[in-house]
């Protein structure tokens, strides 16, 4: 969010949780993109903050009740309030259990695995309307001919990830396989290291397709522990969201710390993937 912007959710996160019995005295932003994470002080609970017109706010929270109950490995709401979205001076703000981060400690690939496993089978049982993910490698391929939103790309990166979006969305949709429910973007910045295990956090990315999208946004190791993997599909998917993501820095309103560095890192990633898995990765 915009500076002006971060100072009037941080108010209306306090102001929804105090009047909802919670005592707070203090804000910690934990982080900030397109909402603000916080950690409330003394009551300690984690609030998400985003525009009123960020309606996923509803669906995320109806998610990650029903995948809660059903025993899903996902963070869950805070229990001493109703579980809701609250509106409050044009923001939606959900308020959500805070863990306390456990010793810092690579996550063991497998353990990993296991639990985006567990994850997957809970959301096979839940029918509820998503877009597909090849909706979100359409935004990505706008957001590539938006010149006014990607200012900074140059001709010959534009087409690099414009011709990657298009053939690979194109390659993986037309393998077929098993689709189902997604979290969307599984990366280790969504998961939480807790006492009681792995939690995935964020829902408001879920989306249709095959398991392996998912992977792709996980370690490469992770993708060895889980079981029935495509490994084809795998390798075209890690390209196919490395060119996803690689978009998201180039955009104007990025606010990820050194962005623009890693965009361009990417780029390199990017073409080296391609010249090494040869004319298939490219469809």
């Amino acid at each position: 969010m915009r500076a002006p912007e971060v100072s009037r959710a941080v108010a209306a996160a306090v102001s929804t949780a105090s009047s909802l019995g919670l005592a707070v005295d203090d804000a910690i932003v934990l982080h900030d993109s397109n909402r603000l994470t916080l950690r409330l002080l003394p009551c300690d609970v984690l609030a998400r903050v985003a525009p009123v017109a960020n309606q996923v706010a509803r669906f995320e929270v109806e998610l990650a009740q029903r995948l809660a109950g059903s025993g899903c490995p996902v963070a869950p709401l805070e229990p001493r309030v109703e579980p809701r979205v609250h509106e409050r001076d044009g923001f939606v703000v959900t308020l959500w259990t805070y863990f306390e981060p456990v010793t810092p400690r690579e996550v063991p690939p497998a353990d990993y695995a296991r639990a985006l496993e567990r994850l997957h089978a809970g959301m096979r049982g839940v029918d509820v309307p998503t877009p597909h993910f090849t909706d979100r490698v359409e935004q990505a391929q706008r957001l590539v001919a938006d010149r006014d939103r990607t200012p900074a790309l140059a001709d010959a990166d534009r087409e690099l990830l414009g011709d990657t979006l298009r053939s690979l969305r194109r390659v993986v949709g037309e393998r077929g396989g098993a689709e189902q429910l997604l979290h969307g973007e599984p990366h280790p910045g969504n998961v939480l290291a807790t006492e009681n295990g792995l939690l995935f956090t964020d829902l408001e990315t879920c989306c249709r397709g095959p398991v392996e999208f998912d992977l792709a946004h996980a370690p490469e190791e992770v993708g060895e522990h889980y079981p029935d993997v495509d490994q084809g599909m795998l390798r075209e998917c890690r390209i196919l969201v490395l060119a996803m993501i690689t978009t998201w820095r180039w955009d104007r309103h990025d606010r990820l710390p050194n962005g623009r560095r890693l965009g361009t890192e990417w780029l390199g990633r990017i073409r080296a993937a391609l010249d090494r898995d040869g004319p298939d990765a490219r469809g």
